[in-house]
């Protein structure tokens, strides 16, 4: 019977907690304009409150990161049915999804820490056998790199992701209200009221889903609420496409002029202001980007793939980099 463990790894300047139980980050120390070692990341105070957590704080999202249609799959002319867990859809690989598996720490070196689990046939109604190995790394340029690897005996689908909350100012019982943001693209993976893609990538210039500009968090949020009284924050996924290595976004916080660039391999970002976030924690207390393909990608052709064949491998790369803001 697996147990919680904690695992530490460090550079000469951060330091990243993370535990067995979904790959969860559960702090991340980087410096602050005082050089000061501040966490950035939102997290419980006992790392057994990860055992009844709901809001996938700080894992590893799979097998499929976001949304899949009434958890519809059609592989190589074989209808799947998903575990449904998100009203009538599929969220964040299920019920059980890699977030409630315990992982196998295989490598703990000094800035580096190896985590593998085989997801088994018809794991949450997914076919084939998926060996899944994620590598937290700190560099010496004071990044966070993850690397996705993943094969499979039999034709599936993937979508990995990391589901950290990030709040830079310093202080836990601060929002997000004093954070700037840019994101570097025009494209939004447009959505019905299911949050469900439509097949559209919409164009956001000049709407409140314009990041192009940097723009105070705080402020985007309330002008989205009134543009939408139905809104309550984002929780949407921008378009870039291209599966060469980017820079996706940029956060920082006023208070303590910490910045963190996002750079990734995947064709989107989905930004997520902590819409939902109740008790212990609070609305918009932290943010999410959590780099990946679009939603219900195996259900729109014209999206990017997210199949996984047998004797192919699955790779991605994120990387998130801290410093300070002038």
């Amino acid at each position: 019977m697996a147990s919680l463990q904690t695992f530490e790894i460090a550079n000469q300047q951060m330091v990243l907690k993370a535990i067995n139980l979904g790959g969860i980050i559960t702090e991340l120390l980087v410096p602050d304009k005082k050089g000061q070692l501040t966490n950035v990341v939102l997290g419980y105070p006992d790392i057994s409150d990860y055992l009844t957590d709901s809001f996938f704080l700080g894992c590893i999202a799979g097998r499929f990161a976001n949304r899949i249609a009434e958890g519809k799959l059609t592989i190589d002319g074989k209808a799947y049915q998903l575990a449904i867990n998100n009203g009538k859809n599929h969220l964040h690989g299920g019920v059980k999804g890699f977030d409630k598996v315990y992982w196998q720490v295989t490598k703990v070196a000094d800035n580096k820490l190896m985590l593998e689990y085989a997801s088994k046939h018809m794991e949450e109604g997914y076919p084939g056998n998926l060996e899944v190995v994620v590598t937290y790394e700190l560099t010496d340029d004071n990044e966070l790199l993850i690397e996705y690897n993943a094969t499979t005996d039999q034709e599936t689908v993937i979508n990995l992701t990391n589901h950290s909350y990030f709040n830079l100012s310093g202080s836990m019982d601060n929002t997000i209200a004093d954070h700037d943001i840019q994101i570097e693209t025009d494209k939004l993976v447009a959505v019905n009221a299911d949050q469900i893609p439509t097949g559209v990538l919409q164009d956001v210039s000049d709407t409140p889903f314009d990041f192009l500009r940097n723009r105070n968090l705080g402020e985007a949020i309330e002008d989205y609420k009134s543009s939408d009284n139905s809104a309550i924050g984002f929780d949407h996924c921008y378009a870039f496409e291209s599966s060469e290595f980017k820079k996706m976004a940029q956060v920082s916080s006023k208070t303590t002029s910490i910045s963190m660039q996002v750079f990734s391999t995947e064709p989107g970002v989905q930004l997520y202001t902590g819409n939902h976030l109740v008790a212990p924690f609070q609305q918009h207390q932290a943010l999410c980007l959590e780099t990946q393909h679009y939603p219900d990608s195996p259900n729109q052709p014209g999206f990017p793939s997210t199949t996984l064949k047998k004797g192919d491998r699955f790779y991605s790369k994120t990387v998130y980099k801290f410093g300070l803001k002038d």
